[in-house]
């Protein structure tokens, strides 16, 4: 058997999200079957993030073993004839050893949240950024986004659902800068909890807007409460960035 790594790219709207779901269609689903429709082998993808329904990825790395005698090159261009029309790209392809694994091997990943801060209805960035009309601070929400960088209790922005035996995270990066109408998040972390980002993201565009105080993210996070978070941020204005690995 063979391990090859690969790098996805792909538009999340059409998918319930990275992992295989039994109601709808998912990105794994759709790299496996492209890879049994080549080697007549079944095969199950891993991944270094979940990713919820509508998310993106500019650079998720991915990794399956296959038994068939295949150059990485071939195998990439094989799969991407085999995906379309569904928007998932393979960027890179390449055999690794057999005890990297794309998860747990994975000491790092990054994310960056996309913000259309403007009244015109969106056309190119349609179901790929959230529209925020009302002006937004984006000071201000890069001073609250500190209070959250460090190793917290993050109960407040953890998802019901999340199934993180711990609500303790450590967050590398938490920045919010502006790039013309487009307010842009990046978060950095060794992994995160389920809605994390989005959660954070939020309750930031509640602060920009004026609604929340700079000091109120800090307070939100101490409660250790979901009753305590201002809102979630929509699916769609959120790109997996990175997965990072030891040298």
């Amino acid at each position: 058997m063979t391990r090859f790594a690969l790098t996805l790219e792909f538009d999340g709207t059409p998918f319930f999200g990275l992992q295989r779901q039994p109601h709808g269609p998912s990105v794994q689903q759709a790299v496996e079957q492209a890879a049994q429709r080549i080697t007549g082998e079944e095969v199950i993808l891993a991944s270094a993030g979940r990713t919820d329904t509508g998310v993106h990825a500019l650079a998720m790395r991915s990794h399956l073993d296959i038994a068939k005698d295949i150059a990485p090159f071939r195998f990439m261009e094989a799969l991407n004839a085999q995906l379309r029309p569904d928007p998932i790209a393979v960027t890179a392809c390449e055999i690794v050893p057999d005890n990297w694994h794309a998860r747990f091997t994975c000491i790092g990943r990054r994310y960056v949240y996309r913000i259309a801060n403007r009244r015109a209805p969106l056309t190119l960035e349609k179901d790929r950024a959230w529209q925020v009309a009302q002006p937004l601070d984006e000071r201000a929400m890069h001073e609250a986004a500190q209070a959250l960088v460090g190793l917290h209790d993050f109960t407040t922005f953890r998802s019901a659902h999340c199934q993180s035996a711990s609500p303790l995270k450590t967050l590398d990066r938490l920045d919010v800068e502006r790039d013309g109408e487009r307010v842009l998040i990046h978060a950095a972390a060794r992994s995160f909890l389920h809605h994390q980002v989005r959660s954070m993201v939020g309750c930031l565009a509640l602060v920009g807007m004026g609604r929340w105080e700079v000091g109120r993210m800090a307070k939100a996070l101490t409660a250790r409460d979901r009753q305590e978070l201002g809102l979630n941020a929509p699916p769609h204005g959120l790109y997996f960035v990175e997965a990072i690995y030891p040298q």
